[in-house]
């Protein structure tokens, strides 16, 4: 018998490629990324305020011009998939499929509809608070019905680890930016995208006592 009944997954960063977009909007790598800190500073594990405005005062709080994050807003369903994306979810056949997003509902949706498929799209501005806040998880699987040890997370971020964890779902981490382990939860596999993955599920169906981390 399948181990899991579902999975779940990190949007933006885990399955869409948002770091670029970032940055070319910025017209800097570094300030780019730095803009993106800065919003995921503003609204981690925090209650819901609207996704734009962190965005604008991130732009603000890291000297990016105010029609610079009107520009990222507009853009905000360009986001290419990662290259691994489309070939990994191909392989998941009619496995349910779900994702639980740091944004608002007008923009996690538009961000999503580039890759369809997916059963419910959870949004901050839905469950009410940021990941890794437990609110978001917990509203996704109420939703769909799903018992979180049946469930496995697909994480991109170190903090989808821990909060995806302490609600009591299995964590796959898509660790694309190679930051440290976090200290608040274990991911059960590490790898440094999706390909692993559908190994992971296969074992999953059998016996998976082992440890199966690895960078």
């Amino acid at each position: 018998m399948p181990r899991y009944d579902a999975i779940g997954f990190d949007l933006l960063t885990a399955l869409l490629d948002t770091w670029s977009t970032w940055t070319a909007v910025a017209g800097d790598a570094d300030l780019g990324m730095r803009w993106h800190a800065a919003s995921q500073a503003l609204l981690r594990g925090r209650a819901y305020r609207p996704f734009e405005d962190i965005v604008r005062d991130a732009a603000r709080e890291v000297g990016v011009a105010p029609e610079r994050a009107d520009e990222m807003l507009r853009r905000w369903g360009d986001f290419a998939p990662w290259p691994d994306t489309r070939e990994v979810l191909g392989k998941l056949g009619a496995t349910r499929r779900f994702i639980v997003t740091n944004c608002s509902d007008a923009l996690g949706k538009r961000a999503a509809a580039a890759l369809g498929g997916f059963e419910l799209v959870m949004t901050a501005e839905a469950a009410g608070a940021y990941k890794p806040d437990p609110r978001p998880y917990r509203a996704a699987l109420d939703a769909l019905g799903l018992a979180a040890e049946r469930v496995l997370f697909v994480a991109g971020s170190a903090h989808d680890v821990g909060g995806a964890s302490r609600v009591g779902m299995d964590v796959y981490w898509a660790n694309r930016g190679g930051v440290p382990a976090p200290a608040d939860g274990r991911a059960l596999a590490e790898r440094p995208d999706l390909r692993g993955l559908p190994d992971l599920l296969r074992s999953s169906e059998g016996t998976l006592g082992s440890d199966t981390r690895a960078r």
